[in-house]
């Protein structure tokens, strides 16, 4: 490495945010990313590992190592290019992604970890600037077409993929707009959405044709769509139409709390409530919205939806914001001779949960409570884990205060009607069964491929954005007889 004592001259410098008070006024992104000198230091802290652990430790497996020479070396436009080898979007990433690198990082042993989710987040953001981001068009045409069926990361990666070794690819949208999860599930202070927009407009540079407001299969029942075209497409039309077709749709089946009350007015899933604020943001208008003025909120649901309740709900004024979690207070400080190079199990406080919240753990709601059919609070009880069961606390019952219930445990599965349009096998989560060997992602119909959340369940965008590229080369192989495709 270009400083071979990097790691122990040098600190870990976090990235910044702008202070509180200042950020909950709006949606925009508020992180305060590395200059490039601080970049350059913090890949100074790089070891050149002999086995660097942040590559597996990354599902998409980043050069991690490289990059960082690179941006100490300031070869920024060389850093890029290795960025992109393996990830298709950084920036998404980048402001995103947990960094389970980072857990991985040889340095975070007995040391914080390198800053590799920052020196990401700086390579892109400037790459952009700079005009290096440009489309990648295919030296050749194959003659083959492909559906993609989902815009979410997974989806994109793989359109993306596909169009730049030559095959015609058409992806399809059931939103008004492109992006699935990384649209409508994630609140723009995490990740604007002018970051999907300009990947959009490479991509369809590149060839990619976005098709929105189509439903491939049918629309489920209960579908509460208003404000787009309910245009549907067959299965068996981009069967017939298409040499190959990916599915790639989220893992859309929220979990419910199926216990005494849930009917009230006032108890809704995660998933009507954020996609609300972020069509609002997009210039849209809603005869309706769910917001949190003034009102008591309670979150169920500890992890990263959860915490973006927390931080939608203080941004529209709510009196109180508070969020439960069934399993115990994890430690502060993870053990890292035991956990490491794995993704540890550690208190986690979120930048939302800085701006207002009261975190309860080992809690479980017995009972939503209500008048006049609306919900007024929520009936809770304590609960410890005792050889692997949760046993309630007795006389730890109490009613806390809520106007507004939002239920973020987490996705059972896809939406099924497209898997059953298909005829696609599914396994016992409900999830697409594909094989994933070589030349895998599969289905048991011919021709018909499934990746991301669909295939795996709900996991992380870098997770989506590794099959995408994955089931790409499973396509590309499939239609061509090999592929030049990256694993």
């Amino acid at each position: 490495m270009g400083k071979i004592t990097g790691f122990k001259e040098f600190e870990r410098i976090e990235e910044g945010y702008k202070p509180v008070p200042e950020r909950v006024k709006n949606y925009a992104e508020f992180v305060i990313a590395l200059s490039p000198e601080q970049a350059k230091v913090q890949g100074a802290r790089c070891m050149d590992c002999g086995t660097p652990f942040c590559n597996s430790g990354c599902p998409v497996n980043n050069i991690i190592p490289d990059f960082n020479e690179l941006v100490f070396q300031n070869d920024w436009r060389a850093a890029i290019d290795v960025l992109h080898s393996t990830n298709n979007f950084p920036e998404f990433t980048g402001r995103i992604c947990p960094a389970p690198c980072e857990a991985a990082c040889t340095l975070n042993v007995n040391d914080d970890a390198v800053g590799i989710k920052s020196i990401e987040h700086a390579i892109i953001d400037r790459a952009w600037a700079e005009g290096w981001v440009n489309p990648q068009l295919p030296t050749h045409k194959t003659g083959k077409s492909v559906a993609v069926v989902g815009s979410g990361p997974a989806g994109l990666a793989a359109a993306q993929q596909l169009a730049r070794v030559g095959h015609a690819v058409t992806v399809f949208e059931k939103n008004d707009r492109v992006g699935g999860l990384l649209r409508y599930g994630i609140p723009d202070f995490k990740m604007e959405k002018s970051h999907i927009d300009r990947r959009v407009e490479q991509m369809q540079a590149e060839g990619v044709v976005f098709r929105t407001g189509v439903m491939v299969g049918e629309w489920p029942q209960d579908s509460k769509v208003t404000n787009w075209s309910k245009e549907t497409v067959s299965a068996s039309q981009l069967q017939s139409e298409f040499d190959a077709v990916l599915l790639t749709g989220g893992s859309e089946q929220s979990r419910d709390l199926p216990v005494p009350g849930r009917d009230l007015n006032g108890i809704h899933f995660a998933m009507e409530f954020l996609p609300q604020q972020n069509k609002v943001n997009a210039g849209d208008k809603l005869k309706t919205q769910l917001r949190a003025d003034g009102k008591h909120v309670v979150v169920i649901g500890g992890g990263d939806t959860g915490s973006d309740c927390v931080g939608t709900s203080n941004r529209h004024g709510a009196v109180e914001v508070v969020q439960f979690e069934v399993m115990p207070e994890p430690p502060v400080e993870e053990n890292r001779p035991m956990t490491w190079p794995y993704w540890p199990l550690k208190l986690r406080t979120s930048s939302s949960h800085e701006e207002g919240c009261e975190r309860e753990f080992a809690i479980s709601t017995k009972e939503f409570v209500g008048a006049k059919g609306k919900v007024t609070g929520v009936k809770t009880v304590r609960v410890e884990w005792q050889g692997g069961k949760m046993v309630e606390i007795p006389g730890s019952e109490k009613i806390v205060k809520a106007d507004l219930v939002l239920l973020a445990m987490g996705f059972v599965n896809p939406v099924a009607s497209v898997l059953s349009a298909f005829g696609v096998t599914k396994d016992a989560r409900g999830n697409a069964r594909a094989h994933t060997d070589e030349g895998g992602y599969g289905t048991n119909v011919p021709k018909v491929f499934a990746a991301g959340d669909m295939r795996r369940g709900q996991s992380l965008v870098v997770w989506a954005i590794r099959e995408g590229r994955q089931a790409a080369r499973s396509v590309d192989a499939f239609l061509m007889g090999s592929s030049v495709l990256p694993r």
